[in-house]
């Protein structure tokens, strides 16, 4: 897709536009800038529709409270045209970070949802510990317990009926939770969490 402005050429190449998304000619629709190509002579401007900082700035067109400052986004993952995980935090102990995103009647949220043609959007409150930041990245999931296995890898236990759900399909929601964190994360549930720690007192025992 090619439009002209003022001279510019604005490019939206099909790998940058939200996959199953059809545009039409004259319609309206918000792309983020990814860069300026041949600035000295006819400027060519690569744009996106898929770009992470599309929802940023989506936000922050929507929110006041992200706008002056007073809500920050923390950290964004996506995976365009289906879900979006978004850390949010506030500066300000009287102002409820997601229900600012949110918006009287989920107004706000549903105006960038409908940007985006309807991309699910999981908004979760930021922690600056980690192990806890993980457990709230795997939302909607309920998670028991989050143990640090290494350098920024860590295993998140969960009941038995949630693993499906932590994992999500396709390993969707983890792996937007890993890249969220920018931690490894691995899934694992109650019931094989207490086996498996059974075979290691078991190996314990036979080592002693």
């Amino acid at each position: 897709v090619t439009d002209v402005y003022e001279g510019s050429e604005l490019y939206l190449f099909r790998n940058e536009q939200i996959p199953g998304e059809t545009l039409v000619e004259g319609k309206d629709v918000k792309v983020y800038i990814t860069g300026i190509l041949n600035k000295t002579k006819k400027p060519i401007v690569k744009i996106s529709r898929t770009a992470k900082e599309l929802v940023k700035r989506l936000f922050e067109t929507e929110v006041p409270e992200i706008y002056d400052g007073t809500v920050e986004i923390k950290s964004i993952s996506r995976e365009a045209g289906s879900r979006t995980k978004m850390a949010v935090w506030s500066n300000d102990a009287d102002v409820d970070a997601i229900g600012a995103c949110i918006g009287p009647k989920r107004s706000r949220i549903t105006a960038v949802v409908n940007e985006l043609n309807g991309e699910k959007i999981d908004i979760i409150p930021w922690s600056e510990n980690p192990l806890e930041y993980i457990s709230r990245a795997l939302s909607p999931a309920r998670v028991v317990k989050v143990v640090q296995t290494g350098d920024d890898s860590a295993m998140a236990i969960v009941p038995d009926d949630k693993l499906s759900l932590a994992i999500g399909k396709g390993g969707q929601n983890v792996r937007l939770a890993a890249k969220l964190t920018n931690w490894k994360i691995d899934v694992k549930s109650e019931s094989r969490a207490t086996e498996d720690q059974k075979v290691e007192a078991s190996h314990t025992d036979v080592d002693d």
